[in-house]
């Protein structure tokens, strides 16, 4: 499955147009199992590998996710590209309901440490960049081409979750960052270490609490609905525009971090 592009997200981002004559495969890891099985297909002449972060029910909280399997899976499947998605909560007034955000920066406010280098072997990753530029070129590229507003940058604070923040902490967390969740960054992290290549389709539910206003999973729900389909369009746009060939330096990642 050389040159595989891996999906990561949650029910219902794939189309049944993407899933035509899908393979699903059961892996297993040293890290134990991944959320679910990953479905494999062909689309529009490339290969893609989709997994659910949160397993086929949606029954496994932020906290839970064997985010270590998820990737380590994709990559000894022959992903050397990954696109997560990702519903976020907005910090900043001009990230508003339903916006898409391909953010450039992060900033980590989870409580475990992310590495598959935890001993013996220990490498120092560069992470200046968490998020590859050349996937992000493309992500909006082809949003520019549908249409669709976006954010061409943003710095996406992580929390581990799963509950939303405290007032207090919502506005601490505006100082820093501009959309806010609890998934990717994880994601962002381990695949820089297995030198696989990772952006981010952010789309914006709720604008936390900072803004007065109660977030209660209802109402992301809702939203998240309605965001769904711009996800898809832009996913199904990207793939047949990403080069074949990485022109990027994640790959280059773990070797540089040797010691």
């Amino acid at each position: 499955m050389k040159e595989a592009i891996g999906i990561i997200g949650g029910t219902g981002v794939y189309s049944q147009e993407m899933l035509e004559g899908q393979k699903e495969i059961e892996m297993k890891t040293p890290y134990g199992e991944p959320s679910d099985k990953i479905k494999v297909c062909e689309y529009k002449g490339g290969k893609i590998a989709l997994l659910q972060r949160h397993g086929p029910k949606h029954d496994i909280p932020p906290h839970g996710i064997n985010n270590r399997a998820n990737i380590f899976a994709l990559k000894r499947l022959g992903v050397e590209r990954i696109i997560g998605t990702a519903a976020v909560g907005s910090l900043k007034k001009e990230y508003e309901r339903g916006d898409v955000v391909f953010p450039d920066q992060l900033i980590d406010f989870g409580k475990e440490v992310i590495t598959y280098y935890d001993g013996p072997e220990v490498r120092h990753i560069a992470f200046a960049d968490p998020f590859c530029q050349e996937i992000r070129a493309k992500l909006m590229e082809t949003a520019k081409a549908l249409g669709i507003k976006f954010h061409d940058k943003g710095t996406y604070i992580r929390v581990s979750g799963p509950r939303f923040s405290t007032r207090a902490e919502s506005r601490m967390f505006r100082e820093f960052g501009d959309i806010i969740g609890m998934t990717c960054i994880p994601e962002a992290v381990l695949s820089r270490e297995l030198g696989i290549c990772y952006a981010v389709i952010a789309t914006v539910t709720d604008y936390d609490v900072w803004a007065d206003e109660t977030v209660n999973a209802e109402k992301v729900v809702k939203t998240m609905k309605e965001n769904v389909k711009k996800t898809e369009m832009i996913i199904k746009g990207v793939l047949p525009i990403i080069p074949k060939e990485r022109a990027c330096e994640c790959r280059e990642a773990p070797e540089k971090g040797k010691f």
